[in-house]
C-alpha cells in the first residue's frame, strides 16, 4: 500500500527540518523493530556517511514506502524524544483501519511474544549472514526442518539468529503463526522439562482456558504436548532453540516442526529426523565491523579511535564476544585502551569480564565450556594441540604421530573437535589441514602454562621416535611442518643438546633449504640465537652468516655441501662440508674445494633476491626492522632485514616502481613509478590509502618523506619539464607545494635533516636548494660548471651529511661535497675507476659516505680524510640506490642483478682481495699454480694461485691491459693493451725486457712459443705480429678486414698457424715467412672460436651465425656443418681421443657431436633442468674434456662439471660474480683456475680421498 499523499506532502514540507535534527541511527532501530524496515537498507543508509547525509537518504526511503513506515517513523520519534519533530506530522499520520494494520504482524511484537531477545545494545548489522540465514529459512516455508547456525564460542550465533528472524517479509511468508525462542545451554534432564514446560505455557496463554493443560510431568509428555502445540495451535511457527550442547537434549524438540537452533556442534542434527540446513557463523568480524563496535559503545567516531582499537581488533581477530567485551568495560573506563589491550596481549582473560549479554562471566568460562563437554580421553588430546603455532594449519598425519594413534582414528577425533566448534578445517586442501582460532590457542597455552615444557617434549619424543635419524623430506604437508616447527618444539621444550646437535648440522641445513625459504633457517638462528650462543656462539655464528650471504643461490637448490666448501677453513660450516666432500668422493661424487678463499673478504652481511627483473630502490624502515623494495616488476615488498623473510607483497603499479620510502613512524610507505602516480600505502594492513595521480605529467623518479614525525610531508621528483619537484601534505587532495626552478628532469629529492629544506638533482647540471615552508628557491649549486666543455651534465643525486652542513653531489665520474651555507666546493671524490657514479648516500651516524658504480662496485669514502675505507663487491649488475640503517652500523645495496644486499659497516676495510680482469694466463707446474692477470688499478699481477701471493705487481699502466700470458722457461710475463703497446716483463723483478711498438688498436691475444723466444700477438688493428721480442725483429701477417681474436699453433705442424676473427674468415699462415696459407670463408658471421683437435687433423670453429663447422686440415675442407644452436656458438673444445666435440651457445646450451659423421650425441641438462640450469647464468665460454674424455668442465655464469656419456650435470659451483670468460684446467683435470666479472680469483682442487 502506497503512502498517502497527505503523509507525503507532509514530509517533503518539512523534511529540511528533519534532516538538520535527527540521528538516523536511532531512528531506524525502531524502524527495524516494527518489520518496516530491513538490515539491508540501514546497511545502505549507514554507509552514507556522515549524520546529515544518512538523514537525507533515510528520507528518501520513506518517501518510497507505505503508511505503515511513516507511522512507524513517528513513533521512533516520540521515543527519541523528538516531540517537536514529531508534532510537525501528527495531523498528517494516514488513517489506517484496525483491521488492515492488524493483518500484517507487528515485528516487535511478534518478537516480545516469543521471547526473542532484544537487539544489545551496541549492535551492529552482519548483512551477508543475516541474509544467508534467512535464504535457509525460506527454506523450511514448505516443509518442517532444522536450520543449524553454528560457530565457536562468542562468535556471534545468537545475536545473528534474532536479528535474521526480525523481517518483516519473512515472518508473513513462513511463519505467520509467530516465533518462540527457548535458551537452552548446558542442562540436566530435570532442567530440560522445566524449560519445555515454560514454553508450553507460554504458548498455551494464548488459548482459550478451556483448553488450557495441567503441566506436562515427564519428558515424553513434554515431547508430546509441545508436538500438539506447534502442529495444531501453531502450525507455521518457528522455534528457535538457542546453545544446545547436547543431541539428547535435540531429541526432546523432534516434533516435525520447523526449527532454527544455535550451537557449537554441527553434528548435533544427525541425530534427528527432517530436511537440515546449515549456516556457518564466522568466528571474527571484519576489522571495520570491529571498529564499529568499540566506537558505538564509546560514542566515538571510527576515525577518532585510537591505534588501539584496530590492535584490539586483530589481536582477538575481530571475535565478537571479546570485541563487545572490551567495548563495555570502555564505556565506563574509557581511558583504559592500552591497560585493555595488554590484557588481551598477555592473556589474561580473566579480566576481560562479563557482559551483561551472555551467559559467562569472563572469556576464559566461555571456551572451558566447549571442552568439558569432550570425553575425558579427548580433553587430553585436545590439550597436546597447546604446542600448535597461531595461524598455523596442520594435516591429520602430524597429529598421528604426536598422539600414536592410526590416522584414521585421528581424523574421527579431528571430525568431532570441528564439529563442536572447538577446532577449525580448511576442506580446500587435499588432505585437509586443521588448525586452532587464535583465541582457543590462546586460552589453551594460558591453561596449561605449567605444562608447555613438558608438551612441547611429548612432541619431539613422538617425532624422534617415528623418525630417529632420518628426517621426512617428501615434501608433503606433514614433512613440511616438522621440518619449519622441529626446532621450535625443541626449544620450548628445553631441550638444548638435541637443538645444538640440529641446527650445528649441515645435514639438517640440506634439509631445510631444499623444502623450505632459506629466510625460515636464518629466522631459525635468530630466533633460537640466545640459546645455541650458551654452547658455542661461534659457530651459531659461522651458520647464519654462510645462510645470509648464500640465501638467494639455496634458492636454485644448489648441492649445499659445494656450496658450504666456499665457506672459510675455520668454519664449522667448512669442517662439516670438508668431511662429507670426502665421504662422497670416495663413491665417486665430485666436489672442489677453493683453495685461496682465505683472500677474499666480504662486508656483506645478507643477500635477499627479492623481484624478478631489476630493482630500482630498497630502504630500511626508521627502526631498522624491515626493508622495502621495488622495481621492475612493479611490486613493492617488505622484508625483514635480519633474516629476508617476506612480510609484505602488493602490486603497486601499473608500470616499473621506481623508489620506495618509509614515513618517520614507519606506519606508511610511499611509492613512485613510470606510471605517473604516487601512491602511500599503509604497512600493517598492507592497504592502499592516498594517490596523487594528476599533477606529475611524466614519470616520477623519487620520492621521501620528512625525516620526522613533526609535520610528515612527502617530497616526489619527475621527468616533467617545468613542475617537477612537489611536496605533498598527505590530508589534501593535491601538491601543497611545487618548487619552481629546473628546466630539465630531476632525478632525485630529499629533505635536509632537520626537513627546513628540499635538494633536487636534475639533468640540468644543477643542484637546487629550496625552502620547505614558502617553496622559494634558497641557493643553486652549478655542478656543470665543474666540467670542461658544453657536454650534458647530469646530476644523479645529492645527499646530506648528519650535520646537515655539508652536501654531497653525485655526477659523471665523480662525486663532490659542498658546504650549504656558502655553497663552496670543498673537495672532490674522483676515483681511479672508468665508470660512472650512479648514486651516493651519506650515513646518518658517521662521515662515511657510500658511492655505487655502474660497474656494479661500491665503495665506502671517509668524508673527513677523503680517502677510501672499504670496497664492497658482490653485485653482478648496475647498483642503483644506496641507504645507511638508522643507527650507520648497515649498508643497504639494490641493484639490476634483482638482489638486494646489507654490508656491516662496522667491520669496514680496504679489501685484501684486489680484484682482477678476467683477462688471464696459468701455468700449472709441479705443485705450484702461477698466475697473471691484470687488476682494477691496471696493474698487471703475478700470483701464487694456491697461497694468493702475490709474486710481482707492476707499476700502474696508462693504458688499458687487455691481455697476459706467461713464459715458464725464461720467467717472463707478458701484457697487450688498449694502445697497441706490448711488453714483456721480467718474474719476479718487474724489470722491462720489451716494450714492442707496432699495434695501432687493442691487443686482445699474446701467446709465447718455441721456448719463449717468440711472442705471438693478434689485435683490433685486423694485425697478426710475431716477435723475436729479444731483438726486437718483428713479422706481421696481414689479410684479415676486421678484429683478431685469437690463434693457435697447428700440433702437427709447429711451423703452421691458424687464425679467426669477426670478418668471418680463417686463415693459415706460415710462420716462418709470414705467407698466407689458406684462405678460408669460414662463416657469414663472426668466428667466436676455434679448436684444432688433439692429433692436428681437424679443426672446429664456431660463429654468431649459430652454427659450428668441422674442417679437415689437409684439404682444408668443411667436413661438417653442426646445426641446432639457437643462439650465437661461443666456444668449442674437442675430446682427446677426437671423437667428440663440444659446443656451447649464447643461451647456457651445450651440445656433444659425433666427429666421425657429425650427429648429435647430447644436449647436456635438457632433462630435469632448473631454471638456473636452463641458462647456465649466461653465455657457454669455454668448454673443457678430462684427459679420459669422461668429463667436461664448462663456464659460464658459474661453472659446471658433465658427465659426457649421460649428458648430466655431476657439480656446479656458484662464484661470487659470473660472466666468467675462461676457465684453466691443469693436465689431471684436478684444478681449475678462473676469475669472475667482479674480480674474484679461484682456484678449484677437486677433492680427492
Amino acid at each position: 500500500m502506497a503512502l498517502d499523499e497527505g503523509s507525503r506532502s507532509c514530509l517533503l514540507r518539512v523534511r529540511h527540518r528533519l534532516e538538520q535534527d535527527i540521528k538516523p541511527t536511532y531512528i531506524m532501530d525502531h524502524m527495524i523493530s516494527d518489520g518496516v524496515m530491513t538490515v539491508d537498507e540501514e546497511e545502505k543508509i549507514r554507509s552514507q556517511g556522515p549524520r546529515k547525509d544518512q538523514a537525507v537518504a533515510l528520507l528518501e526511503l520513506m518517501l518510497r514506502k507505505d503508511n505503515r513506515a511513516y507511522i512507524s517513523f513517528y513513533n521512533a520519534l516520540i521515543k527519541e524524544a523528538y516531540d517537536d519533530l514529531a508534532s510537525l506530522l501528527h495531523a498528517d499520520l494516514p488513517r489506517t483501519s484496525p483491521t488492515a494494520y492488524k493483518s500484517v504482524p507487528d515485528v516487535q511484537t511478534v518478537m516480545s511474544e516469543g521471547g526473542v531477545p532484544q537487539r544489545p545494545v551496541v549492535f551492529v548489522s552482519r548483512p551477508e549472514l543475516s541474509n544467508k540465514v534467512r535464504e535457509k529459512l525460506y527454506q523450511l516455508q514448505k516443509e518442517p526442518g532444522w536450520v543449524t547456525i553454528f560457530g565457536m564460542a562468542g562468535s556471534g550465533k545468537s545475536v545473528l539468529a534474532s536479528e535474521a528472524v526480525r523481517h518483516h517479509s519473512l515472518i508473513e511468508e513462513c511463519f505467520p503463526g509467530g516465533i518462540h525462542w527457548l535458551s537452552i545451554g548446558q542442562l540436566e534432564k530435570p532442567d530440560l522439562l522445566v524449560k519445555i514446560q515454560s514454553l508450553c505455557f507460554r504458548l498455551e496463554q494464548g488459548l482459550d482456558s478451556q483448553l488450557l493443560h495441567r503441566a506436562p510431568n515427564s519428558l515424553d509428555e513434554a515431547k508430546e504436548r509441545l508436538r500438539f502445540l506447534m502442529l495444531r495451535r501453531y502450525p507455521r511457527s518457528l522455534l528457535i532453540l538457542d546453545d544446545i550442547w547436547d543431541s539428547a537434549v535435540l531429541k526432546a524438540f523432534d516434533i516435525d516442526c520447523r526449527i532454527m537452533l544455535t550451537t557449537r556442534n554441527r553434528s548435533l542434527t544427525d541425530s534427528v529426523s527432517g530436511a537440515k540446513y546449515e549456516v556457518e557463523v564466522e568466528s571474527g568480524l571484519d576489522e571495520k565491523k570491529g571498529l564499529e563496535i568499540l566506537a558505538l559503545y564509546t560514542n566515538s567516531k571510527i576515525h577518532g579511535l585510537p591505534e588501539e582499537a584496530r590492535c584490539i581488533v586483530k589481536e582477538c581477530k575481530g571475535s565478537p564476544l571479546v570485541v563487545s567485551l572490551i567495548g563495555a568495560l570502555l564505556k565506563e573506563k574509557p581511558n583504559r585502551w592500552r591497560y585493555y589491550l595488554a590484557q588481551l596481549q598477555q592473556k589474561q582473560f580473566k579480566r576481560i569480564r562479563k557482559s551483561s549479554s551472555y551467559d559467562y562471566d569472563a572469556l576464559d568460562q566461555a571456551m572451558a565450556a566447549s571442552i568439558e563437554v569432550l570425553p575425558e580421553e579427548h580433553r587430553e588430546l585436545y590439550k597436546d594441540l597447546t604446542v600448535l603455532e597461531k595461524d598455523i594449519k596442520v594435516p591429520a598425519k602430524v597429529l598421528s604421530v604426536l598422539w600414536d594413534l592410526p590416522i584414521e582414528e585421528v581424523e574421527d577425533i579431528l571430525e568431532e573437535f570441528v564439529n563442536k566448534s572447538l577446532l577449525f578445517v580448511d576442506l580446500n586442501n587435499k588432505p585437509y589441514l586443521y588448525y586452532l582460532h587464535d583465541l582457543q590457542l590462546d586460552f589453551l597455552v594460558e591453561q596449561n602454562r605449567n605444562e608447555i615444557e613438558s608438551l612441547h617434549t611429548k612432541v619431539v619424543h613422538q617425532y624422534q621416535q617415528l623418525y630417529k635419524d632420518v628426517h621426512p623430506t617428501s615434501g608433503d604437508e606433514e614433512s613440511l611442518y616438522w621440518i619449519r616447527f622441529l626446532t621450535d618444539h625443541m626449544a620450548k621444550a628445553n631441550l638444548t643438546q638435541e637443538l645444538y646437535s640440529l641446527m650445528f648440522s649441515l645435514d639438517w641445513v640440506t634439509i631445510k633449504s631444499q623444502l623450505m625459504s632459506p629466510a625460515h633457517l636464518i629466522n631459525d638462528y635468530i630466533a633460537h640465537g640466545a640459546i645455541l650462543d650458551k654452547e658455542n656462539s661461534k659457530v651459531r655464528s659461522q651458520f647464519q652468516e654462510f645462510l645470509s650471504l648464500n640465501g638467494h643461490q639455496l634458492e636454485h637448490r644448489p648441492d649445499v655441501v659445494q656450496l658450504a666448501l666456499s665457506e672459510p677453513y675455520t668454519s664449522e660450516v667448512y669442517r662439516q662440508a670438508r668431511m662429507q666432500a670426502l665421504e662422497r668422493s670416495r663413491k665417486g661424487k665430485l666436489y672442489f674445494d677453493w683453495l685461496n678463499k682465505k683472500c677474499v673478504e666480504s662486508l656483506s652481511l645478507l643477500v635477499i633476491h627479492p623481484h624478478q627483473g631489476s630493482l630500482y630502490s630498497a630502504c630500511f624502515s626508521h627502526d631498522g626492522a624491515k626493508i622495502a623494495s621495488c622495481g621492475a616488476s612493479k611490486t613493492l615488498k617488505v622484508f625483514k632485514s635480519t633474516s629476508g623473510e617476506k612480510l609484505m607483497e602488493l602490486q603497486a603499479h601499473d608500470d616499473e616502481v621506481l623508489c620506495c620510502a618509509f614515513s618517520p613512524d614507519d606506519q606508511l610507505i610511499a611509492t613512485c613509478s613510470s606510471d605517473r602516480k604516487v601512491k602511500v600505502w599503509n604497512v600493517e594492513r598492507s592497504m592502499l590509502i592516498r594517490v596523487f595521480e594528476e599533477e606529475h605529467e611524466e614519470q616520477v623518479n623519487h620520492c621521501q618523506f620528512t625525516n620526522t614525525t613533526r609535520r610528515l610531508l612527502l617530497a616526489t621528483c619527475s621527468n616533467d619539464k617545468f613542475l617537477n619537484v612537489k611536496v605533498w601534505n598527505l590530508n589534501r587532495p593535491s601538491s601543497q607545494n611545487t618548487m619552481f626552478g629546473h628546466f630539465e628532469p630531476v632525478n632525485h629529492c630529499c629533505f635536509s635533516p632537520d626537513d627546513a629544506i628540499v635538494s633536487s638533482s636534475s639533468n640540468d647540471g644543477t643542484v637546487k636548494l629550496f625552502q620547505v615552508s614558502s617553496a622559494n628557491e634558497w641557493k643553486t649549486i652549478n655542478v656543470k660548471a665543474l666540467f670542461d666543455g658544453d657536454e650534458e651534465v647530469l646530476v644523479k643525486c645529492s645527499t646530506w651529511t648528519a650535520d646537515g652542513k655539508r652536501i654531497a653531489c653525485a655526477a659523471r665520474n665523480a662525486v663532490w661535497v659542498f658546504d650549504v651555507e656558502t655553497v663552496d666546493m670543498l673537495f672532490e671524490i674522483r676515483t681511479n675507476r672508468l665508470s660512472m657514479v650512479q648514486f651516493c648516500q651519506a650515513c646518518p651516524t658517521s662521515n662515511l659516505l657510500a658511492i655505487a658504480y655502474s660497474n656494479y662496485g661500491v665503495e665506502l669514502w671517509d668524508l673527513e680524510s677523503n680517502k677510501k675505507v672499504a670496497d664492497c663487491n658482490g653485485h653482478l649488475s648496475w647498483v642503483q640506490r644506496l641507504q645507511f640503517s638508522p643507527d650507520g652500523s648497515q649498508l643497504l645495496s639494490c641493484s639490476d642483478d634483482q638482489t638486494v644486499r646489507l654490508w656491516e659497516t662496522k667491520k669496514v676495510h680496504t679489501s685484501s682481495a684486489v680484484c682482477l680482469k678476467r683477462d688471464s694466463d696459468v701455468i700449472f707446474s709441479d705443485e705450484e699454480i702461477i698466475v697473471s692477470a691484470a687488476d682494477y688499478c691496471n696493474r698487471l699481477q703475478v700470483r701464487d694461485g694456491r697461497k694468493g701471493q702475490v709474486l710481482f705487481q707492476s707499476e700502474e699502466k696508462s693504458s688499458r691491459v687487455r691481455c697476459t700470458c706467461l713464459c715458464k722457461q725464461l720467467s717472463t710475463v707478458a701484457l697487450g693493451q688498449e694502445d697497441g703497446t706490448v711488453e714483456v716483463l721480467e718474474v719476479p723483478s718487474g724489470k722491462l725486457l720489451a716494450s714492442l711498438q707496432g699495434h695501432t688498436k687493442t691487443v686482445f691475444h699474446c701467446q709465447f712459443i718455441q721456448n719463449g723466444q717468440t711472442l705471438i700477438t693478434s689485435s683490433e688493428d685486423t694485425t697478426i705480429r710475431m716477435w723475436q721480442w729479444q731483438s726486437g725483429e718483428c713479422k706481421v701477417l696481414l689479410g684479415h678486414k676486421e678484429q683478431v681474436r685469437g690463434f693457435s699453433v697447428l700440433s702437427n705442424s709447429p711451423s703452421r698457424l691458424l687464425s679467426w676473427s669477426f670478418d668471418g674468415t680463417v686463415k693459415v699462415w706460415d710462420m716462418e715467412s709470414g705467407q698466407q696459407l689458406q684462405d678460408i670463408q669460414a662463416h657469414r658471421g663472426a668466428v667466436l672460436s676455434c679448436h684444432i683437435s688433439p692429433n692436428g687433423s681437424l679443426f672446429t670453429t664456431t660463429s654468431a651465425d649459430k652454427t659450428v663447422k668441422v674442417w679437415c686440415c689437409e684439404t682444408w675442407g668443411c667436413v661438417h656443418t653442426l646445426t641446432g644452436h639457437s643462439e650465437c656458438v661461443r666456444s668449442c673444445r674437442f675430446s682427446w681421443d677426437g671423437r667428440r666435440i663440444a659446443t656451447g651457445d649464447d643461451n647456457g646450451e651445450i651440445r656433444l657431436w659425433s666427429v666421425k659423421d657429425g650427429s648429435l650425441l647430447k644436449i647436456c641438462s635438457q632433462e630435469g633442468k632448473d631454471g638456473m640450469d636452463s641458462l647456465h647464468g649466461g653465455w657457454v665460454t669455454d668448454l673443457h674434456f678430462s684427459p679420459d674424455n669422461s668429463l667436461l668442465v664448462s663456464t659460464g655464469g658459474y661453472i659446471k662439471w658433465w658427465d659426457v656419456e649421460r649428458g648430466e650435470a655431476l657439480q656446479t659451483f656458484y662464484p661470487k660474480g659470473l660472466a666468467l670468460k675462461k676457465i684453466h684446467v691443469s693436465p689431471d683435470f684436478s684444478t681449475f683456475v678462473t676469475i669472475d666479472n667482479i674480480g674474484i680469483l679461484y682456484v678449484l682442487q677437486k677433492v680427492a680421498p
